[in-house]
């Protein structure tokens, strides 16, 4: 049976009856000499209780009564030896914290303290020589933009499909409607993918042709600089610079003649 813990009503029940032994039940039931609230009681006790008497209800007796925990055994006293050893461990320890504090040990030498500037030097060796060399950063930025795109694309016309499909079947039962939506919703997302992937093969297939097809190289315009379109041209005159006296040949600039037919 289940323990239940004594209320006002059970402990001034118990003390106004006369005879315990009709609620006393087997030995190995709680003692109900001295009731006071909280103390054990089983069920069947207070229904007997409530039987003996007439002054309070079954329910009077059980209200404000909860299931009765026992309370945690005592724990055992600690023997002299335990003592003695706990005190000794103790002295022990305060006397290994007094030696580290007046004589602390010397710190291991670690792999940064040996060489401090390892870090700083294994980055100056591998930073990329080139540019070109700092990866793809805008590339897979632009990649990575159009697959979210993409992929809100799908996601707002299969919802857009599937509201339409479940407006369109409001006559309809529930279990069609979902059918409905649902099936309407898949093919519209094979036929999505189906799409997609038609145009990434296209687009491969076209970028493949291009790279093999071969480049044609040809001349389309020749012309000569410093030549004017008529035939008509013009001779250019050496141009000398006025003499000096302490002018040497190498100091002296001189413009050539352009040779005609004549000479």
């Amino acid at each position: 049976m289940v323990l239940l813990t004594m209320t006002q009503p059970i402990v001034d029940c118990l003390a106004s009856l006369v005879d315990l032994a009709l609620v006393s039940g087997e030995p190995s039931d709680p003692s109900l000499a001295s009731p006071a609230i909280g103390n054990p009681i089983l069920h069947s006790q207070i229904l007997q209780l409530s039987k003996c008497q007439s002054t309070f209800r079954l329910e009077e007796l059980l209200r404000g009564s909860h299931v009765y925990v026992a309370p945690p055994a005592p724990k055992p006293a600690k023997s002299p030896e335990y003592i003695a050893l706990m005190a000794k461990l103790r002295r022990d320890e305060d006397a290994r914290a007094y030696e580290r504090m007046t004589n602390p040990p010397v710190p291991l030498e670690t792999f940064k303290d040996r060489f401090p500037d390892s870090a700083r030097s294994f980055a100056a060796v591998n930073r990329p020589a080139n540019d070109a060399d700092l990866g793809d950063d805008e590339i897979t930025y632009n990649e990575v933009h159009r697959q979210v795109t993409l992929l809100i694309n799908f996601m707002v016309s299969i919802a857009g499909v599937a509201a339409t499909l479940w407006i369109l079947g409001r006559w309809w039962s529930l279990p069609a409607r979902l059918f409905l939506t649902m099936g309407g919703s898949i093919l519209v997302a094979i036929a999505e993918v189906t799409v997609y992937g038609g145009y990434v093969w296209r687009m491969g297939e076209a970028k493949r042709k291009e790279d093999i097809r071969p480049e044609r190289r040809e001349v389309v315009q020749t012309w000569v600089v410093g030549k004017d379109g008529d035939d008509n041209e013009k001779e250019d005159k050496a141009v000398l610079l006025p003499d000096k006296a302490d002018a040497t040949d190498s100091q002296l600039k001189r413009r050539a003649v352009k040779s005609t037919g004549a000479d």
